[in-house]
């Protein structure tokens, strides 16, 4: 159409003028087109694109956040745990002690029960041998006195023999 207008004429470059406007109507018509109908749509997606990326990263963040709160959960329910394995330990401790302790008292107690008994055992066994040694000290003065009084013996010089057939038998022991 206007192919025939030709600016400037420097040797070897012509420039039409006629296709340049023409060009440029063009691009203009495909501009608003592209307005028209591609435009909004792209902006759309891209909109859309950037609210998702924005919600990823909020999301992220609320999941960092959620998992630092969550890290520093277990961190205290760990150290609650330890606290209480420490408490149960030295409970258990205390316990085995107070237990050690009651078994030797029990068994002091029990020894010296035991020891007391053999005491009164030796204590008793003591008196029945000087029940024993009396009765046979009796026994042996009935026989000593009929012996003696087949001598006719005064009651000092009896009572004499008797007391020093008595030391006799205590120093024997």
């Amino acid at each position: 159409m206007f192919s025939h207008i030709i600016v400037g004429a420097a040797q070897g470059s012509t420039l039409y003028v006629g296709d340049m406007l023409f060009y440029a109507i063009l691009f203009i018509v495909l501009m608003a087109l592209i307005a028209k109908f591609a435009w909004g749509p792209v902006n759309a997606m891209l909109k859309e694109r950037a609210d998702r990326i924005s919600n990823d990263i909020d999301s992220a963040e609320q999941s960092r956040l959620e998992a630092e709160k969550l890290a520093e959960q277990r961190k205290e329910a760990l150290d609650n745990s330890h606290a209480e394995a420490t408490s149960i330990i030295n409970n258990a401790k205390d316990s085995g002690a107070k237990e050690r302790e009651l078994i030797i008292g029990n068994a002091q107690n029990e020894a010296k029960s035991l020891k007391d008994k053999a005491k009164q055992d030796i204590e008793q066994e003591r008196a029945d041998a000087l029940k024993s040694a009396q009765d046979d000290i009796a026994s042996l003065s009935i026989e000593i006195a009929s012996k003696v009084i087949k001598k006719e013996l005064d009651e000092n010089s009896q009572k004499d023999l008797i007391d020093s057939y008595i030391e006799g038998l205590g120093d024997s022991k």
